[in-house]
Protein backbone atom coordinates (compact mmCIF):
# COMPACT_ATOMS: atom_id res chain seq x y z
CA UNK A 1 0.00 0.00 0.00
CA UNK A 2 1.01 3.42 -1.12
CA UNK A 3 0.05 6.40 0.78
CA UNK A 4 1.88 10.25 0.67
CA UNK A 5 -0.44 12.36 2.54
CA UNK A 6 1.48 15.80 1.07
CA UNK A 7 0.08 15.02 -2.44
CA UNK A 8 -3.60 14.35 -0.68
CA UNK A 9 -3.90 10.87 -2.49
CA UNK A 10 -4.35 7.37 -1.25
CA UNK A 11 -3.66 4.51 -3.82
CA UNK A 12 -3.67 0.79 -3.74
CA UNK A 13 -2.25 -1.65 -5.25
CA UNK A 14 -4.22 -5.37 -5.83
CA UNK A 15 -2.10 -8.18 -7.45
CA UNK A 16 0.15 -7.34 -9.38
CA UNK A 17 -1.25 -5.17 -11.90
CA UNK A 18 -4.37 -3.27 -10.63
CA UNK A 19 -3.80 0.31 -9.22
CA UNK A 20 -6.22 3.25 -8.78
CA UNK A 21 -6.16 6.68 -7.03
CA UNK A 22 -9.32 8.44 -4.79
CA UNK A 23 -9.01 12.23 -3.87
CA UNK A 24 -8.38 12.58 -0.63
CA UNK A 25 -11.22 15.83 0.32
CA UNK A 26 -9.74 18.03 2.73
CA UNK A 27 -10.54 20.81 4.29
CA UNK A 28 -8.67 22.96 7.29
CA UNK A 29 -9.55 25.81 9.14
CA UNK A 30 -7.70 29.15 10.26
CA UNK A 31 -8.78 31.59 13.04
CA UNK A 32 -7.02 33.80 15.58
CA UNK A 33 -5.23 32.58 18.70
CA UNK A 34 -8.03 34.00 20.79
CA UNK A 35 -11.46 33.93 20.13
CA UNK A 36 -13.86 36.98 21.29
CA UNK A 37 -16.87 35.36 19.88
CA UNK A 38 -19.07 32.01 20.11
CA UNK A 39 -18.54 30.39 17.43
CA UNK A 40 -19.53 27.35 18.26
CA UNK A 41 -22.86 26.84 16.38
CA UNK A 42 -20.98 28.49 13.27
CA UNK A 43 -17.92 25.87 13.36
CA UNK A 44 -20.33 23.07 13.29
CA UNK A 45 -22.22 24.20 10.84
CA UNK A 46 -19.50 24.94 8.63
CA UNK A 47 -17.70 21.53 9.27
CA UNK A 48 -20.92 19.82 9.03
CA UNK A 49 -21.22 21.54 5.29
CA UNK A 50 -17.70 20.55 4.30
CA UNK A 51 -18.95 16.76 5.23
CA UNK A 52 -21.52 17.81 2.90
CA UNK A 53 -19.66 18.48 0.38
CA UNK A 54 -17.39 15.43 0.29
CA UNK A 55 -14.96 16.52 2.50
CA UNK A 56 -13.14 13.66 5.02
CA UNK A 57 -9.83 15.02 5.96
CA UNK A 58 -9.90 17.81 8.37
CA UNK A 59 -6.14 19.86 9.15
CA UNK A 60 -5.47 21.96 11.99
CA UNK A 61 -2.33 23.34 13.55
CA UNK A 62 -3.50 22.94 16.98
CA UNK A 63 -1.97 26.09 18.13
CA UNK A 64 -4.28 28.45 19.59
CA UNK A 65 -8.32 28.87 20.83
CA UNK A 66 -9.75 28.99 17.37
CA UNK A 67 -7.95 25.32 16.08
CA UNK A 68 -9.50 24.11 19.87
CA UNK A 69 -12.67 25.09 19.09
CA UNK A 70 -12.13 23.56 15.33
CA UNK A 71 -11.47 19.87 16.49
CA UNK A 72 -13.97 20.07 19.24
CA UNK A 73 -16.39 20.94 15.89
CA UNK A 74 -14.66 18.19 13.87
CA UNK A 75 -15.12 15.81 16.52
CA UNK A 76 -18.64 16.49 16.79
CA UNK A 77 -19.54 15.67 13.31
CA UNK A 78 -17.53 12.14 13.37
CA UNK A 79 -19.96 11.34 15.72
CA UNK A 80 -22.57 11.27 12.93
CA UNK A 81 -19.90 11.03 10.45
CA UNK A 82 -17.41 7.77 11.96
CA UNK A 83 -14.66 7.87 8.77
CA UNK A 84 -14.08 11.29 8.66
CA UNK A 85 -10.52 12.06 9.94
CA UNK A 86 -8.51 15.12 12.30
CA UNK A 87 -5.51 15.75 11.18
CA UNK A 88 -2.78 17.67 13.36
CA UNK A 89 -0.02 18.99 11.26
CA UNK A 90 2.62 20.72 13.29
CA UNK A 91 5.42 22.94 11.87
CA UNK A 92 8.55 20.80 13.26
CA UNK A 93 9.58 17.90 15.68
CA UNK A 94 8.73 19.16 19.14
CA UNK A 95 9.74 17.03 22.90
CA UNK A 96 6.02 17.98 23.27
CA UNK A 97 4.69 15.08 20.49
CA UNK A 98 7.03 12.62 22.30
CA UNK A 99 6.21 13.39 25.85
CA UNK A 100 2.50 13.71 25.07
CA UNK A 101 2.09 11.02 22.63
CA UNK A 102 -0.57 9.46 24.15
CA UNK A 103 -2.72 12.64 24.45
CA UNK A 104 -2.06 13.41 20.26
CA UNK A 105 -3.42 9.96 19.64
CA UNK A 106 -6.35 10.31 21.38
CA UNK A 107 -6.92 14.02 20.13
CA UNK A 108 -6.13 13.39 16.56
CA UNK A 109 -6.37 10.71 14.06
CA UNK A 110 -3.00 11.41 12.95
CA UNK A 111 -0.36 13.88 13.59
CA UNK A 112 1.87 14.92 10.49
CA UNK A 113 5.10 16.87 9.97
CA UNK A 114 5.39 17.70 6.27
CA UNK A 115 8.00 16.72 4.74
CA UNK A 116 8.32 20.32 2.90
CA UNK A 117 9.09 21.80 6.04
CA UNK A 118 12.14 19.63 7.39
CA UNK A 119 15.02 22.26 7.41
CA UNK A 120 12.80 25.49 7.55
CA UNK A 121 13.84 27.41 10.74
CA UNK A 122 11.84 27.21 13.22
CA UNK A 123 10.65 30.97 13.30
CA UNK A 124 9.56 30.51 9.82
CA UNK A 125 8.25 27.10 10.05
CA UNK A 126 4.75 27.80 11.44
CA UNK A 127 4.12 30.73 8.17
CA UNK A 128 5.25 27.56 5.97
CA UNK A 129 3.12 25.00 7.74
CA UNK A 130 0.06 27.44 7.26
CA UNK A 131 1.05 27.86 3.41
CA UNK A 132 1.46 24.05 2.95
CA UNK A 133 -2.18 23.08 5.04
CA UNK A 134 -3.89 25.77 2.74
CA UNK A 135 -1.88 24.44 -0.78
CA UNK A 136 -3.41 20.59 0.39
CA UNK A 137 -6.88 22.16 1.51
CA UNK A 138 -9.98 22.28 -0.82
CA UNK A 139 -12.39 24.33 1.41
CA UNK A 140 -10.87 26.73 4.12
CA UNK A 141 -12.81 27.93 7.43
CA UNK A 142 -11.71 31.19 8.76
CA UNK A 143 -12.73 33.22 12.07
CA UNK A 144 -10.33 36.48 11.76
CA UNK A 145 -11.65 39.91 13.29
CA UNK A 146 -8.19 41.80 12.76
CA UNK A 147 -6.04 42.59 9.29
CA UNK A 148 -2.58 41.30 10.71
CA UNK A 149 -1.43 37.74 12.15
CA UNK A 150 -1.02 33.94 10.65
CA UNK A 151 -4.95 33.51 10.45
CA UNK A 152 -5.15 36.78 8.45
CA UNK A 153 -2.27 35.93 6.09
CA UNK A 154 -3.26 31.77 5.70
CA UNK A 155 -6.58 33.02 4.77
CA UNK A 156 -5.58 35.75 1.94
CA UNK A 157 -3.47 33.28 0.30
CA UNK A 158 -6.16 30.98 0.39
CA UNK A 159 -8.10 33.88 -1.43
CA UNK A 160 -5.30 34.17 -3.79
CA UNK A 161 -5.11 30.35 -4.27
CA UNK A 162 -9.03 30.62 -4.87
CA UNK A 163 -10.43 28.15 -2.67
CA UNK A 164 -13.30 27.71 -1.16
CA UNK A 165 -13.79 29.73 2.28
CA UNK A 166 -16.37 29.34 4.63
CA UNK A 167 -15.98 32.82 6.52
CA UNK A 168 -17.38 32.75 10.42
Amino acid sequence: MWCNRSDAFFGACFGAHLFYLVRIMICCGFGHRNVLSKIDDKLDRAVADAVALGRDTFYTGAMGEFDSLFSSAVRRAKNSCPDIKLICVKPYMTKEINKNRDYYNFMYDDVIIPEELIGIYYKGAIKARNRWIVEHSDIVIGYTIRDYGGAYTALKYAERLKKKIFYL
